[in-house]
Order: C-alpha cells, then structure tokens, then sequence
C-alpha cells in the first residue's frame, strides 16, 4: 500500500505512506504514526481530575506559551468536555506530565531536532509521565503520542491509560512531511485552513504546501502589484497579506512550516485578470508572456512580499503542464523567440531557470514539479527539490543527479485518485 524510501538516499519524502503503513494496536489502543521504538507493561493509570504541566530540569522557558497551549489542547482533546469522577485507587493515579525540552530556542527551521522520549511510570508518588526532547517542536509530538495513549472510559467515567509503564523514543523518518491544500480551486476560509494546521498535527505532518493561485482564482493580496487579486473568485474570497501572516504563525505555533505554492509560467489565466499585458493575448491567455519582462517583474514582486510572511526555507515554483502553444500562434513573441534562437521547449527551460534566480535572489531554495526535471533536470539549481506527482521511478534517478525530491505519486498519495 505504501511507498517507503531510505532516507539515506532520499533526502524528502510525503509522509502519507508511512502513515498508512505503520501503526500499532495495544490492548485496544492505537499509535499513529509507528514510533521508532515502543515498550510497555500491563498496568493502568488513570488521570487525575487536574492534570497538571511541570517543565522541571527543562531550559525551555515557554515565555510564548507554546508548551503550554499544545498541553491544554491536549487534555481537552483527550477529556472531550467530560466529566472526570475519581473513582481509583491514589497508587495509580497519573498527577501529570513533566516535560523536559533542552534548547531555548522555539524558531521553527526546516531540519529542526522533532525526536523526543515518552516515559510514563507504573508506580510512584506523584506519578508523572516524562517527556523530554531537544527542541520544543519534538515536545509537542511527544504530547500528541502521549494523548494517543489515554481515553475517555465512558462505563467508569475516568481517564485511562492501559498498559503502563510506557517507553516511547521516536523521531521522524523525513524532515518534510506535507500536506497540500488549493485554495485557487475551491476557496477556504482562514478558520478552516486553521482546522486543517490542527488535523495535521495529529499524525505529525510538519509542512502545509499551500497552492495558493491558479487558472481558477488569484485570492491572496500583493502589495506590489495590487491588481492580482482582481482575479479573485469574488470581492470576499480573498486572504490579506495580515491573513497569510497570521496562518503562518499559527502553524509555527503547532509546529507546522507554510510552503507557498506559485506556479509558473502555466496555471496563470487569473493573473491576466488584473494586468492583462501577462497574456500572451486576449484570446490566448497562458502561460504567462516569456518575452514581456513585465512577466518576469510582477514574480520578483510576489516573492520580495512572501519573503516577508513565509519564513519556510522553500518557495514552490510549479513549472507543470506547460502548453506552450499561445507563444508560437502569438506573432510577436513567436518573433522574440526566433530573435533569442528558441524554440517552445526552450522557452519554457528560460522561463523556470529564470524563475529559479528570482527565488533565490529573495533568499529561497526552489521546488518545482517534475516535469521541469523530466525537459531540462541537468539545468536546474542545485538547491532545487524535484516535486514527484506524476509516476515511479523519478526520485531515484532525481537522488541519483544529486537533487532532493519529494514523493507524492498522484496514484498513490492523491485523494481524487
């Protein structure tokens, strides 16, 4: 069911057929993903009435509240607004969690230490699970494991937690671990791309790839070029520039990178929308003009205003199902074609190389889809991530000429297929 790389040969991988693949089921209990390594006993425990958060002997001072949100989102989630009664002998029961995180540091970097150790005791007094982990973004998947192991008991009306002691140590087998939403194709509403943030964090996907524009729609503001959201479905559906910042804080707060998506030159009817000059004609309307340097100033203005709001190390650039065929029925950039010696094909390898600088000029690495590895791979950057969507066998060979490559096999890891 799953496709799973070594990850010494394949530096990303979609997170989606591990999911699939590994989960464990203990005395009813179910852990999502498969940690690294389990053990566990035969004893159960059960929740106090107020659990409670220690950080005793951690360096992390939670002074943003990290810590102590992902904690309460915890309990609440477990506890699902009902009642606790005690009804348990003290010897079993579970005061709380002690979490030890050993940096200071809570910026969320790509490759950031997520691994982390879960112990929970069968005895002691007070009994306190003990979490510990390098960076605060490895605590908040140790609480999210330690959530998985503890369930309301409707017939005794307590928390319980089977099969004590616990010892859990994990860490993720791919620092990229995605998630793609579109919202060119169907708007979403902030509050429901938050929702989205949450679910992921529940089976500990760290990257939310947001498809932001496309043919469809243009919903989000530029700064530097006003005019683009003109091709939004509607005067409503659209994100502000302070609406982008804020889903982006809100994921780093749960531990999730925001990866924006703009895809060039194809999936662009809707910039024409605001500034019409991008197409190539009024009655042929992508890809975006490769001969109109206005084409080229209007994406070095939307990468100078996401380098403002989206601090991931990564921009996606798209580069897919590029019909080229506008630029050779259009006089005038079928002249500027043979003028610079190209043909079609290499118009469009100009266009993404070109593309390319631009991102990396505003300070980011590049992923584009496969098909620009597939035409032209040996002239790609070589900070660029190959996006695999479209068959096998691509990231071997993408690995193999010394790029990074993300799976994401439509037959596979696409939900319409």
């Amino acid at each position: 069911m799953a496709c799973i790389w070594d990850t010494h040969s394949l530096h990303f991988g979609l997170l989606f057929g591990i999911l699939l693949s590994f989960s464990v089921t203990t005395n009813g209990l179910k852990l999502w993903p498969m940690p690294k390594s389990v053990n566990y006993g035969s004893k159960p425990l059960y929740w106090s009435t107020n659990m409670q958060l220690r950080t005793d002997g951690s360096n992390y001072a939670d002074s943003s509240g990290i810590l102590k949100e992902a904690f309460e989102r915890v309990v609440n989630l477990i506890k699902a607004d009902h009642i606790i009664e005690a009804k348990f002998a003290n010897s079993s029961v579970l005061a709380g969690v002690n979490v030890v995180v050993h940096s200071s540091d809570d910026t969320l970097n790509f490759g950031i230490d997520e691994s982390y150790t879960l112990n929970v005791p069968a005895k002691g007094s007070p009994l306190y699970a003990k979490i510990e982990a390098s960076t605060i973004f490895g605590a908040l998947h140790a609480l999210e494991t330690f959530s998985q192991l503890c369930y309301f008991n409707f017939t005794s009306k307590v928390v319980e937690l089977h099969a004590a002691p616990w010892t859990i140590y994990d860490l993720p087998r791919f620092p990229y671990r995605g998630l793609l939403i579109d919202t060119s194709r169907h708007y979403l509403p902030v509050p429901v791309i938050k929702s989205v943030i949450d679910s992921m964090t529940y089976s500990k996907l760290n990257v939310l790839h947001w498809h932001i524009v496309d043919d469809q729609s243009f919903p989000i503001e530029i700064p530097s070029y006003p005019k683009l959201w003109d091709g939004a479905y509607s005067y409503t559906e659209r994100y502000t520039i302070n609406d982008a910042i804020d889903i982006v804080k809100y994921a780093e707060r749960k531990g999730v990178n925001v990866l924006a998506e703009i895809d060039v030159p194809g999936h662009t009817l809707s910039w024409g929308v605001g500034y019409s000059s991008l197409w190539p004609s009024k009655s042929c309307r992508e890809p975006l003009d490769v001969s109109n340097e206005f084409s080229f100033k209007v994406i070095d203005g939307i990468l100078s205003d996401f380098s403002k709001v989206f601090k991931f190390k990564f921009v996606h650039l798209g580069g897919d199902e590029v019909n080229t065929s506008c630029w050779t029925t259009t006089p005038r950039i079928k002249e500027w074609l043979n003028n610079h010696h190209m043909n079609e094909s290499d118009g469009y390898r100009y266009f993404v190389l070109r593309a390319q600088q631009i991102a990396l000029s505003h300070g980011y690495d590049i992923i584009n889809w496969e098909e620009t590895f597939n035409n032209f791979g040996d002239k790609l950057s070589p900070r660029t991530v190959v996006h695999n969507w479209l068959g096998g066998g691509v990231a071997q060979k993408v690995v193999a000429d010394g790029l990074r490559c993300i799976v994401s096999n439509q037959d596979k890891w696409y939900l319409d297929h």
